[in-house]
C-alpha cells in the first residue's frame, strides 16, 4: 500500500497509524513526524510557515518517491502526508510511515523517505518572522543527506 496525501487539514497520527499498521505482513512500522518550528531561541522566531506546491506534481513526485522505497526495503506499506497552507509553531507539517515485515527496513525506508522528500518534492516554503514574510531557501545540509542515499 502507498499512501500520499497533501492537503491543509491538520495530521492524524493514529488515523494514519491504523491504516499501515492493518496491513498483512507489517511488523514493524517506523515514523517520523515534523513540527513547524518556532525558533524560540532566536529573536524573531517563526510566526508563521506557510506552505506552497503543484498540485498534481507533487502528489505524482511523492508517490514515486513512495514506490522506489517500496521497491529497494521490500516495504508492505508506505504514507507521506504533508501539509500545505499556512501553519503555526508546533503544528505538524509532515507525516512519513514505513511498514515492512522487519524494523531493519522500516527504520532506513523511513530515514531515506525524508531525506529525500527534503530535496526532491516540490514545496515552496514562506516564514513569517516579526511580521515580515520571506522565502526559505533549501538547506544545504539536506542536499548532502539525500545525497547520501544515492
Amino acid at each position: 500500500m502507498i499512501r500520499v496525501v497533501v492537503g491543509r487539514a491538520p495530521i492524524d497520527l493514529a488515523a494514519e497509524h491504523a491504516l499501515v499498521e492493518g496491513v498483512p505482513g507489517v511488523g514493524a512500522v517506523a515514523s517520523f513526524a515534523g513540527l513547524v518550528r518556532a525558533d524560540a531561541d532566536q529573536a524573531g522566531g517563526v510566526e508563521i510557515l506557510e506552505l506552497e506546491h503543484y498540485p498534481g506534481v507533487t502528489e505524482a513526485a511523492l508517490t514515486r518517491l513512495a514506490e522506489g522505497a517500496a521497491t529497494r526495503w521490500s516495504l508492505d506499506a508506505a504514507a507521506i502526508v504533508h501539509r500545505v497552507g499556512p501553519m503555526r509553531p508546533g503544528e505538524r507539517i509532515v507525516l512519513v510511515l514505513a511498514a515492512a515485515p522487519h524494523r531493519a527496513d522500516a527504520l532506513d525506508a523511513c530515514a531515506y523517505l525524508i531525506d529525500r522528500l527534503k530535496t526532491d518534492a516540490p514545496f515552496w516554503k514562506r516564514e513569517t518572522r516579526a511580521g515580515e514574510a520571506r522565502w526559505v531557501e533549501a538547506r544545504a545540509g539536506d542536499t548532502e543527506r539525500a545525497a547520501g542515499w544515492d
